[in-house]
């Protein structure tokens, strides 16, 4: 039967199925409307698109709205949304232009710099774009990003963010160390693979392949999986950790941490008691990402393979290879350093265990410090 409109409260929704020929579409939704009127027309073009998704498929009607509700819901970011969502949520994905992109860009961040133009409105849109492509909803599009203008080389000297710049890795393991072992294992991991955050948080045992050491993140924040090569040193730990399956990386309660936008929100607390016992300051989760990318760098390894690890590269032939281990990679990845302080440390011999243990001055327990004098 057509779509229909009936009231529930005050608020009026719509239900009823559309066919064209053999194929049919069931709806049932709210208008969110309380007048009729307009519920009326709300009615009218939803019935009208469903014909026209049915006649020429989801392309031709799939909003930028469903596009950042679906991607949100399958895990992806949508922090900087808002703002987007303004200015395009009821329009068709494919009416979307490259001017449409540049114009909101100037006029949602007018007097900001190329910088965040491109991590606040082309990343998250791009990657919004990209998962619609994946569903059938759009077509793949090559976006242009904002560029850094020539003649501007000149450093502004101003309050540096921390974790916006890398650390040599003896340093990182002193801080390693101050932390308690759960949040140590994570960043650990961070600093081995140049993973985001948010990309570490939701890695369950699933997506980690120990003996071809090779790591699958599902849900990135370019909106497309990639994989990611495993470094040598994880690998006890990854062994540990998949073998209890589900999520990889819990808090000290043992439930995974609660999923929050980018960055290392969820472990804020362990980051401050870190620097608070270790001295050092500056260290963040993201710390371990550009770490991973400025060692790489320095030992040699090629743009384009460091690129693929930490997730820059873009090209169409690398997409088709998220599940295949690439040896280059793994290689690559082998050659960050390191240090004996951090392979000594004791929740080595038992991740699993040690990773609702507290270290010395964290909360209530003083588990590793009665392991030290027993010593």
């Amino acid at each position: 039967m057509p779509l229909v409109k009936f009231l529930r409260g005050k608020i009026w929704y719509i239900r009823g199925t559309v066919a064209v020929g053999e194929r049919s579409e069931s709806c049932y939704e709210s208008t969110k409307l309380a007048d009729e009127g307009q519920a009326e027309i709300f009615r009218a073009r939803r019935e009208s698109r469903l014909i026209e998704e049915l006649l020429h498929g989801k392309k031709h009607g799939a909003t930028f709205e469903e596009a950042w509700v679906s991607y949100g819901e399958s895990g992806g970011s949508i922090r900087f949304v808002d703002p987007l969502a303004e200015r395009f949520d009821k329009r068709v994905l494919n009416t979307i232009t490259q001017a449409d992109l540049d114009k909101a860009a100037r006029e949602i961040y007018p007097t900001s710099n190329w910088a965040t133009r491109n991590r606040q409105c082309y990343t998250p849109f791009i990657a919004i774009w990209n998962h619609a492509v994946l569903n059938g909803w759009a077509d793949m599009r090559k976006w242009q990003r904002p560029r850094k203008p020539k003649g501007t080389n000149v450093v502004a000297i101003g309050k540096q963010r921390a974790g916006s710049r890398p650390v040599a890795y003896d340093r990182a393991a002193e801080f390693v160390a101050a932390m308690s072992p759960g949040p140590a294992m994570f960043l650990t991991t961070l600093f081995y693979s140049g993973m985001r955050p948010i990309e570490a948080f939701a890695l369950t045992a699933n997506d980690v392949d120990v003996p071809k050491r090779w790591i699958v993140l599902r849900n990135t924040k370019i909106g497309e999986p990639r994989g990611v090569p495993m470094h040598e040193f994880l690998v006890p730990l990854f062994t540990a950790l998949t073998s209890r399956g589900g999520v990889l990386f819990r808090s000290w309660n043992g439930k995974p941490y609660v999923a929050k936008d980018d960055g290392g929100g969820q472990i804020k607390t362990a980051i401050k008691g870190a620097r608070r016992r270790s001295g050092i300051q500056g260290i963040s989760p993201y710390t371990g990402r550009h770490t991973v990318s400025t060692q790489l760098v320095i030992n040699g390894v090629h743009p384009y393979i460091k690129d693929q690890i930490l997730g820059h590269a873009a090209d169409d032939m690398s997409r088709h290879y998220t599940n295949v281990p690439q040896q280059q990679l793994i290689d690559a990845i082998n050659t960050l350093p390191v240090p004996g302080a951090w392979r000594t440390l004791p929740w080595w011999e038992d991740p699993v265990a040690w990773s609702t243990k507290y270290a010395e001055g964290a909360g209530r327990r003083t588990d590793l410090e009665k392991r030290k004098g027993a010593g």
